[in-house]
């Protein structure tokens, strides 16, 4: 059963030991900030990891993310176990920070480093389409090699781009 709770109850849940808090967010938005009490396992592995961890039956598990959905989305993987009462931080970390609870790190880059790659992909995919409608077939064969990457980050995890841009100034603490 799930339930989407404030950061003050997680906080309280948290602090007494009856709850296991888990960011759903991807690695680079936990390693720039984080809840002091949070266990990083990504949305897309959620299913796969908590198998793996060995949460006693009289915990509850809290799912949080930037601001709820994708804590939300867990909940509905995790739905099915019986074992455990789930929780969802309505509002995700921006709502535990305004409601002035403690954070590891400081502030976020205006946008993750995943937004950062699929905004320049999606960007330059899309110019490359326009130019190739524009009489420069070959751009057709440049934006497939751009979908062909991305598809291959997709499936091994690993991004090019990705690390490129967090080597950027704009992307660091």
């Amino acid at each position: 059963m799930t339930h989407n709770i404030s950061a003050k109850d997680a906080h309280d849940m948290l602090v007494q030991g009856g709850a296991v808090l888990i960011d759903v967010r991807e690695p680079d938005e936990f390693k720039t900030r984080h809840i002091p009490y949070a266990h990083s396992i990504p949305l897309s592995t959620v299913s796969e990891m908590m198998g793996f961890m060995d949460i006693p039956q009289d915990k509850k598990i809290i799912m949080q993310c930037l601001a709820g959905k994708r804590g939300e989305q867990a909940c509905g993987i995790l739905r099915s176990d019986a074992k455990h009462e789930i929780f969802n931080i309505e509002g995700g970390i921006g709502a535990w920070e305004s409601s002035g609870l403690p954070v590891i790190g400081g502030a976020e880059p205006k946008f993750s480093i995943f937004r950062q790659v699929q905004m320049i992909m999606g960007t330059l995919i899309a110019a490359l389409v326009v130019f190739g409608f524009l009489g420069m077939t070959f751009m057709f064969a440049l934006a497939g090699i751009f979908a062909a990457a991305l598809a291959v980050a997709g499936f091994t995890g690993w991004c090019g781009l990705a690390i490129l841009l967090g080597k950027m100034p704009w992307n660091k603490p």
